[in-house]
């Protein structure tokens, strides 16, 4: 959910990841999760309506103003034409007003929501510690996840000793099979080869997968990184017993509405802290998720020093103020805000 036009009008490699989920919409195969529903719905006019403004306050460079055309109810949905320097987007929103779906966005927004570092989010003030608490909730192949990963590295090499940070896992999946086997790797990691977990992720995150599903490279990561495979496999095995892991996968009346598989692993603190999608981001105990202007280390960095009682002189060391490029890779992404993420709603 990236700004349309910070730099460039609304990025054309998303169209592809766009026409699945609004084909999706259009032929009634994705079931919306039960808290979307409408209390009433709207008509186009108001649902239409509702989309542009979100986009004008929230997506677009100063200057730069979308309208509409063309509405019309279909299969369920308002389809119509985002109109942004003459240029047509096709766009679709949910007859409630809560959902919008356009061309080159790979992931829903909710309209209900305002977009992280955006003029109506609210700053979070953070609880301070002696040791802070920071645990970046994911899932392991969505591209914010990703994105949230490689931003929170730099990071963790810098406070590692100073503060209690990890990566968690969102209660669901959006990705597949793939990403509920890479989710347990990683939480078996992190749990019984913490030491190797930073290792990993770099390799992990930086590959670009050469399989041809888009698989990332995690048995040349974990080679790399010195992983106890023999430990590893036992603890996936437990943990996938325990959590009932792809017992839930192999069993669809188990989905998030119908559409997602659960991955209650890390369910309790999912709930303790209201986890809606990849990435979420606490810090003692407080979503901080809106506060971050920038997916950036430094940005991230800079919230987290804030939470100490007396800051380190870790603290004083000046981390990259890049943004990390979505998904996969070690590329810098073009636009430095802090929005996009994986979630149902």
């Amino acid at each position: 959910m990236a700004k349309i036009a910070k730099n460039v009008l609304i990025p054309v490699i998303g169209l592809v990841v766009f026409a699945g989920i609004a084909a999706a919409m259009y032929f009634n195969v994705f079931k919306l999760p039960e808290n979307i529903l409408p209390a009433r719905n709207l008509t186009a006019d108001e649902a239409v309506k509702k989309s542009v403004d979100y986009v004008n306050k929230n997506m677009l460079s100063e200057g730069v103003t979308a309208t509409s055309k063309d509405a019309k109810e279909e299969n369920g949905m308002y389809v119509f034409k985002l109109v942004i320097q003459e240029k047509d987007y096709s766009a679709y929103v949910t007859k409630n007003g809560k959902l919008f779906f356009a061309e080159g966005i790979p992931q829903a927004i909710s309209l209900d929501t305002p977009l992280a570092g955006s003029e109506d989010a609210k700053p979070v003030e953070v609880t301070k510690n002696d040791k802070p608490d920071v645990k970046v909730f994911v899932m392991s192949y969505c591209p914010y996840g990703l994105q949230a990963q490689k931003m929170f590295l730099p990071v963790y090499d810098l406070l590692k000793d100073k503060a209690d940070m990890g990566i968690y896992f969102v209660n669901y999946a959006m990705h597949g099979k793939n990403e509920i086997d890479e989710n347990l790797r990683q939480y078996c990691i992190q749990k019984e080869q913490k030491d190797k977990l930073a290792a990993y992720l770099k390799c992990f995150t930086s590959a670009v997968p050469t399989a041809a599903d888009g698989t990332g490279d995690f048995a040349k990561c974990l080679v790399a990184a010195g992983v106890e495979q023999g430990k590893l496999s036992a603890c996936i095995a437990a943990t996938d017993k325990e959590f009932k892991v792809t017992a839930n996968y192999n069993d669809k009346t188990t989905w998030l509405s119908g559409s997602y598989p659960k991955f209650d692993v890390e369910g309790d603190l999912n709930t303790k802290y209201n986890v809606q999608g990849s990435p979420t981001i606490v810090i003692n105990d407080q979503d901080v998720s809106a506060s971050l202007t920038t997916r950036s280390p430094e940005a991230l960095k800079q919230i987290i020093c804030s939470a100490f009682n007396s800051q380190p002189e870790a603290c004083s060391t000046v981390l990259s103020a890049d943004q990390p490029s979505t998904g996969f890779g070690t590329e810098v992404a073009a636009s430095a805000d802090a929005a996009g993420g994986c979630a149902t709603n």
